[in-house]
């Protein structure tokens, strides 16, 4: 705020000069031209008078003539001065509107606004790197979780359109370089409260060079950043970068994981899907030969996993020296159907759409589709500007960048530990899996479930740790019980616990016993999360689930409570 009181002062010197000095010679003339007060005697104002009389003369309100009727000689220098302080005005008010409207002294503003917003702050946030969709989506879902987020984008159209979005908690907006250390202080990197760094813009480089700063600038912020190639995602994870996303090689691992466990691939989906998203459908794509069109990076990333399923894969690519495609490659953009034919499209069972542009893909999945109408089709969707027409298109599984990156980032920051879940489940069977998935079904409506960590802790469970801390064996099954009837089960199941050294145990049964320092992974409903915070932190709840007692809480219940069992113990005695 100083520093605009200090530009708005120097740019306005010229025009507070002139009404200084307008003042000042009204003012002045007034005292020194003689008046006549009411008995006919000389009078000459005095300064105050005049500075009064100046004062709302100046801005024409006309109040009358004071303290006494001027004379002609006052009413001619009362015009004078009139004309002369009005002009001066309009000139200093068109000057200043000038200075408001000048996009330099609008950018200040904007940045002191947004370093005031900062300021306030007063609770973990993380600072996001980047507007685009990815970024859209994952400040969607945050806010939505009721995480707290800062927004640095270069494009000022995507920070207007932040600005104007109807998030549920304010997401205060910088645009400025993501690259610039200044921008990154300025947007809270030092922050007290500033928990971590997601670098989400389309170019690697920058990226990459946020990535170091917030490790230099703040080593103890958790780094999450994306990567496009392979070079720049070995680059940036080589100096601790905690979490680095590449959408490709994600989504061609999930492909994969379709392919060969179709149950573990759906388990993925639900357990890191986004608030109030719908439920995936089970996925079966077909084994036998596919047609994989574009082989740049998303289509060497899928080429590299269809082989490894062992699976024949046909590549059309238009620009094969500069991709580096196979020989037997097919030249072309397969959204021609000579083209699709030389790949013999008819003997497919399945086909990618992988170019970066939205119109080749759905010809291409179009084309295909009039000369096999039982292929098994996947797309790369470059923009969410085409959502209606991807989705009415029928495409059996979409890859976006965005959706990828956003589901991913989401789940690792909101819960630690589904990322060891999620690990341990793809090392088991697809019917564990199927299981799994089963059992979380049971509990969730047709939405995304809710996965929530529970830490035993005097911050996090302060009922449960001070029983245990008094000897009182608690197990996994307790949790699991509903506050308000402790026959009936919350709809809510364990996932994972962690003890302190580090050991932990996938799905633990109910009689699983609870120790200082677990931390638990549970899936279920929002309405399975706040039952479960009330029991853990209400030692009357944890009685009651425990012994199945139930103790009025209110003084007078209390005290009408006793007072019956005295009566009831007279009475029987």
């Amino acid at each position: 705020m100083n520093n605009i009181v200090f530009v708005l002062l120097r740019r306005l010197h010229s025009p507070l000069i002139a009404l200084v000095a307008v003042y000042s010679i009204s003012i002045l003339g007034f005292t020194l031209i003689p008046g006549i007060d009411n008995n006919g005697q000389p009078w000459r104002m005095d300064f105050f008078h005049a500075f009064y009389f100046v004062s709302f003369m100046g801005t024409t309100i006309g109040f009358g003539e004071l303290p006494y009727a001027f004379t002609d000689a006052q009413r001619m220098w009362a015009t004078v001065s009139i004309y002369a302080t009005v002009i001066t005005w309009l000139y200093g008010i068109g000057f200043l509107l000038s200075i408001l409207q000048d996009p330099a002294f609008r950018n200040l503003m904007t940045a002191t606004s947004f370093r005031r917003s900062i300021r306030r702050i007063s609770e973990p946030f993380y600072l996001i790197c980047g507007y685009g969709d990815t970024g859209t989506m994952l400040v969607k879902a945050f806010t939505e979780a009721n995480v707290s987020a800062v927004v640095v984008e270069i494009e000022a159209d995507r920070v207007h359109a932040l600005e104007v979005e109807d998030h549920r908690i304010y997401v205060p907006g910088l645009c400025g370089d993501a690259s610039d250390a200044n921008t990154l202080l300025m947007a809270g990197l030092r922050h007290k409260h500033c928990t971590g760094v997601v670098a989400l813009t389309n170019n690697d480089a920058v990226n990459l060079k946020v990535a170091i700063t917030a490790k230099l600038l703040n080593p103890r912020l958790r780094i999450i950043a994306r990567a496009e190639t392979k070079d720049a995602e070995a680059n940036i994870s080589s100096f601790g970068t905690e979490h680095v996303i590449n959408p490709f090689d994600t989504f061609a691992g999930r492909l994969a994981m379709a392919l060969h466990s179709p149950g573990t691939y759906l388990l993925y989906e639900w357990l890191t899907g986004v608030p109030h998203e719908k439920l995936t459908e089970p996925l079966f794509p077909p084994h036998g030969k596919w047609v994989l069109c574009g082989y740049g990076r998303f289509g060497k990333a899928l080429h590299q996993r269809l082989l490894a399923e062992g699976l024949e894969v046909a590549i059309i690519e238009a620009n094969p020296e500069i991709t580096q495609a196979p020989q037997d490659v097919v030249i072309g953009r397969g959204t021609e159907a000579k083209t699709l034919q030389q790949a013999r499209i008819t003997h497919a069972v399945g086909i990618v759409a992988g170019t970066d542009d939205d119109a080749n893909n759905l010809s291409i999945l179009i084309t295909a589709g009039e000369l096999n109408p039982d292929l098994f089709m996947v797309a790369r969707q470059n923009s969410r500007s085409n959502d209606a027409i991807f989705k009415a298109a029928s495409v059996d599984l979409i890859m976006q960048r965005g959706n990828i990156i956003a589901h991913k980032i989401f789940a690792l920051i909101r819960t630690p530990l589904l990322g060891i879940f999620l690990d341990q489940a793809s090392k088991h069977s697809n019917e564990w899996a199927n299981e799994v998935v089963s059992r979380i079904g049971g509990v969730t409506s047709d939405q995304s479930p809710v996965t929530w960590e529970v830490d035993i802790t005097k911050k996090d469970a302060s009922a449960i740790l001070d029983a245990l801390e008094a000897g009182t064996t608690i197990n996994i099954g307790h949790l699991c019980q509903d506050p308000r009837d402790r026959d009936e089960k919350l709809p809510c199941i364990p996932l994972l616990l962690r003890n302190k050294t580090g050991d932990y145990a996938l799905l633990p049964d109910e009689e699983f016993l609870l120790a200082p320092g677990d931390q638990i992974l549970f899936s279920g409903t929002a309405h399975g999360q706040t039952m479960l915070a009330w029991l853990l932190r209400d030692p009357r709840i944890l009685e009651y689930i425990l012994t199945g007692e139930e103790h009025p809480s209110g003084y007078l219940w209390r005290l009408l409570t006793h007072q019956g069992r005295n009566t009831t113990e007279s009475t029987s005695g």
